[in-house]
């Protein structure tokens, strides 16, 4: 084994271990924002996985669509959306955890069974090198513009819809009828976390 082969292989298990430890942290953390910074170091670390393999291009789609556009939004809409506010107790949240579980161990062991029973030796198209780049512009923007414009429209949407859930309070009157809106229908009267008691 010479350097190259062995840096590769270093590589490849440093990436592997943040992909799995960032997994980990996303599904487990209780703070929702430190899940989707984790989420953004998951995808980068995706996308050195897509450089050891020479796709260049898919590596750096993955950066800009991944960890630019849909990372981003998810940070935006809990940044927006995330009220201060006392969470109910779930009721049956331990059977609801061993359940998720069962089917993630399924899943699991399902994807482990594909990888040790799959021939990974098969050699694959003849590479086109230089080529690729061009390749998936063309099929970007011919084969797949519809689906690659559907995707930026469901983005604008969901941006949009946190940005007016965000700002539901502000409103006091309806757009369409010009009646007042009782704001306590919209937003529960929250307890205050800090009382002061030389007042009372």
């Amino acid at each position: 084994m010479n350097i190259s082969n062995s840096t590769e292989l270093i590589c490849f298990a440093i990436l592997s271990i943040v992909v799995i430890l960032g997994s980990l942290g996303v599904i487990l953390l209780r703070n929702i924002v430190y899940s989707a910074f984790l989420l953004g170091g998951v995808f980068m670390a995706v996308a050195g996985l897509y450089l050891l393999l020479n796709a260049s291009f898919v590596a750096a789609a993955q950066v800009l669509v991944y960890v630019g556009a849909v990372n981003v939004l998810i940070l935006f809409a809990i940044m927006l959306v995330n009220k201060k506010e006392e969470l109910k107790p779930i009721k049956s949240l331990q059977i609801r955890r061993i359940l998720s579980a069962i089917v993630c161990s399924g899943l699991l062991l399902l994807l482990i069974r594909v990888d040790l029973t799959t021939p990974w030796d098969i050699p694959g198209p003849a590479a086109i090198g230089e080529q690729a780049t061009e390749r998936i512009g063309e099929h970007l923007f011919t084969d797949y513009l519809l689906p690659f414009e559907l995707a930026s429209v469901l983005l604008l949407m969901a941006m949009i819809g946190a940005i007016v859930l965000a700002r539901r309070d502000v409103l006091v009157s309806d757009v369409g009828t010009g009646d007042s809106v009782d704001q306590s229908l919209i937003e529960k009267s929250n307890t205050p976390l800090l009382i002061d008691e030389s007042s009372s």
